[in-house]
């Protein structure tokens, strides 16, 4: 919010920074104690503002209140017993479906809403704001600010405003938290499965695969697995096994190459495609079970599944058990291993076909030349760091308008994957087309967060545009705009390197992105580095950040032959931690021809 003796400007741009920073911390389950502390701070920042509370509502009952105040900034959270506070009966929610509520409450009277009202009034609060939004249908929570005094007309109209702000990212990151929460307990449940299907992804050798399955297997799901595979002469050979006592191993591995009674069953089951699980009688005449010699005797089950993939007879997947019966793996759970580890074979002779067609994917979703223009040399370059085949977000473009003036665009996806690379396309094309049509370049920002808003996709986008204009035979006016992408750096002809602020909300969220755009000129010898966040989050193994030193780099490497890939080229050096693909556009001016 605004503090006293700042400018408009300063407190809007303070805000919009408030409102990112809370947006990006929502982004990680973990970091929801970093966004509860953003909000308080941003509302106890208001002139005259002494209190904040918060409240969630559930059923008619209070589920806790929590208070932070000038004096103690830190928010408190209280707890009632079940029941002990109720709802006001004049004190309702907004109506399903409609957006947050701003209430105003005169504390010198009577406080008006419980049990905020009267803490607020504790706190020395005079005159409080009151923000009322749902999380859910019997779900709803409230945010208020408490004032020493009430608040002139015009301070009081933008608070009203920014609870409203503050309330619908909230609503948002609340949704998005639920859904992940939801999920995240859904993967739980499948963990094992979830953790084979990394391993077997992590290597294009079949037999590497199963190995890792087979350790994965032991002791999560049996005390022993052992794998066998079909080679071309259709005879099962063991090609892996695991045991959790290590001295059981060469038993193991013996009787998986020599018992003719577990041959027979392997076959049997690979033929008739149907799991088997034996144990008590039908262990009998086996090297399993308690008439058994040696660390069979303590084999109380075995389960034998079939690998097949795209009607193909890969193998079988078999366990031993030394456990009770009632913590045998169900045969959903051993079938849908048995089904992943097969395709996974399988998978990996389509493996060079599929990378084929994410490369070109990946250049589909990036220009196939920069543009020439007078007096400027354009570099690009962009640095793939991850290595599992999912194309990334980021991109670049530059494209000259009907009046010949030059739009350079960089901007990051949130995400990876097939997602990712259609909203990539679509912002890429979007702003390609409105640019050279010759859209200003807020309005073409606008343009688009209006079209990924109705998108719906819950991903962001980050983007930043740069138009020059010729005004001299040596100089160019520079208006730049960034929506919650990196600022530029310019590099000055004699050397200073200059952070250029131009700031805005993300793209995809909220409808107002709050862009202020900054405008310089560039003449002979300047150079304006434009870059994505994987340049800047590189991080060396002392934890320091690629971001500290960019601006040195910039300095020395504006006159490289190609300064774009020289800076990728630092970076990766630099980098130890902090994968991410980068984007780096360049714009070098050179001066009349």
């Amino acid at each position: 919010m605004s503090k006293t003796g700042e400018r408009p400007e300063e407190a809007e741009e303070r805000w919009s920074a408030h409102l990112h920073r809370l947006w990006q911390a929502s982004q990680d389950v973990q970091d929801v104690a970093d966004m509860s502390r953003y909000v308080y701070e941003s509302a106890l920042a208001e002139p005259g503002a002494v209190a904040v509370t918060g409240s969630r509502w559930t059923g008619g009952a209070l589920g806790y209140v929590r208070i932070a105040t000038t004096d103690s900034p830190a928010p408190v959270t209280t707890t009632p017993p079940a029941g002990e506070v109720e709802e006001d009966a004049g004190r309702q929610p907004p109506a399903p479906g409609t957006g947050p509520a701003v209430h105003a409450h005169d504390l010198r009277r009577a406080p008006g809403f419980a049990p905020e009202g009267e803490r607020l009034a504790t706190a020395g609060a005079r005159w409080a704001l009151e923000s009322r939004f749902r999380l859910g249908d019997d779900d709803w929570a409230a945010f208020s600010v408490g004032f020493a005094e009430r608040p002139a007309p015009a301070d009081e109209a933008v608070t009203r405003t920014r609870l409203v702000q503050l309330a619908e990212l909230i609503v948002a990151s609340h949704h998005r938290i639920t859904a992940y929460r939801e999920h995240d307990k859904r993967q739980i449940e499948d963990a094992f499965l979830a953790e084979a299907s990394l391993q077997m992804d992590s290597s294009l050798d079949a037999e590497e695969t199963l190995r890792r399955v087979a350790r994965l297997a032991v002791p999560a799901l049996a005390e022993g697995c052992v794998v066998h595979l079909c080679p071309p002469d259709g005879r099962l050979t063991p090609v892996a096994h695991a045991h959790v006592s290590a001295s059981v191993q060469p038993w193991l591995d013996e009787l998986t190459r020599e018992s003719p009674w577990l041959t027979d069953l392997l076959n049997d089951v690979l033929e008739h495609r149907e799991d088997a699980v034996l144990t008590g009688d039908d262990l009998a005449g086996s090297p399993f079970g308690p008439t058994a010699q040696g660390p069979g005797r303590a084999v109380r089950t075995l389960s034998v599944s079939p690998l097949r993939a795209r009607g193909k007879a890969i193998g079988t997947l078999t366990f031993v058990y030394h456990r009770p019966g009632e913590d045998i793996p169900t045969p959903r759970l051993l079938g849908d291993l048995a089904r992943r580890a097969a395709l996974a074979i399988d998978t990996t002779t389509a493996y060079e076909q599929r990378r084929r067609h994410v490369e070109l994917l990946q250049r589909q979703l990036l220009p196939g030349a920069l543009p020439e223009w007078p007096g400027l040399d354009l570099h690009a370059a962009y640095e793939v760091a991850d290595a599992s085949l999912e194309v990334g977000g980021d991109f670049y473009d530059a494209v000259v308008d009907r009046d010949g003036r030059l739009a350079l665009v960089i901007g990051d996806v949130c995400g990876r994957g097939a997602e990712a690379a259609a909203l990539t396309g679509l912002a890429r094309h979007t702003l390609r087309t409105l640019l050279e049509d010759g859209l200003p370049p807020a309005r073409a920002l606008e343009r688009l967060n209006k079209a990924l808003i109705n998108q719906d996709t819950g991903r962001f986008v980050t983007a930043l545009v740069a138009v020059l204009t010729p005004t001299g035979p040596a100089t160019c006016a520079v208006e730049i705009v960034a929506a919650g992408h990196p600022r530029p750096l310019l590099r000055r002809a004699d050397g200073r390197v200059e952070e250029i602020a131009g700031s805005g909300l993300f793209l995809g969220v909220l409808p107002d992105l709050g862009l202020r755009p900054a405008r310089l000129d560039v003449t002979t010898g300047d150079t304006l580095v434009m870059f994505t966040d994987g340049l800047t989050e590189a991080r060396s193994a002392q934890d320091v950040m690629f971001e500290e030193l960019l601006p040195g780099a910039v300095a020395d490497s504006a006159a490289a032959p190609d300064p774009s890939a020289e800076l990728i080229a630092r970076a990766s050096k630099f980098r130890a931690t902090g994968n991410d693909d980068t984007a780096v556009l360049v714009a070098r001016m050179k001066g009349p021809q």
